[in-house]
């Protein structure tokens, strides 16, 4: 498993998660991972609507146990296979894959609508990019979302990023 490489910083006015992970897959693999809602199931914190391949609106679903919440989402740009801007809710977030000699460098650039919950977003990002690293090595763990996460390090997790992004006030 590789470790992430998690930064917070002002970006044109609002602070930005900055997480970047490098993956063994090529990055077209990567990218259906990405948009596709099937594969999206499997290790991120929302359901899609519809593919996130092509500009529009569309919904996407945060799951925890039974509870779903409806966010409204729109793709403002789908690059394939190197660039994804999408809107979630308030948030943004642009993904981009940079092929490396090993596979693909993923960067998340998350842009939070408010203050104050960096640290447990990068914690749950931690989480679903570790299911997607097994995932996309073959050894699917199933996905991990909501107060499931709790079972499997977030809490921990959330206090290292804590302590990270204090410095960064």
């Amino acid at each position: 498993m590789t470790e992430p490489d998690v930064t917070y910083a002002k970006d044109d006015g609002s602070w930005t998660l900055v997480f970047i992970r490098e993956l063994r897959q090529p990055p077209d693999r990567v990218w259906t991972a990405l948009t596709d809602p099937a594969e999206l199931d499997k290790w991120s914190p929302f359901t899609a609507r519809g593919a996130l391949t092509s500009p529009g609106d569309t919904t996407l679903t945060m799951v925890d146990g039974d509870e779903r919440t409806d966010l409204p989402a729109t793709v403002h740009r789908a690059d394939k296979p190197s660039f994804l801007d999408y809107t979630w809710g308030d948030d943004r977030l642009r993904w981009e894959l940079e092929p490396t000699a090993t596979g693909t460098r993923l960067t998340l650039r998350h842009t939070l609508a408010g203050p104050g919950i960096e640290a447990m977003v990068a914690a749950g990002w931690h989480l679903c990019t570790d299911v997607l690293e097994r995932l996309l090595d073959g050894n699917p763990t199933g996905v991990i979302r909501g107060q499931d996460a709790m079972n499997h390090g977030w809490e921990e997790l959330r206090a290292r990023y804590e302590k990270t992004f204090s410095s960064y006030a």
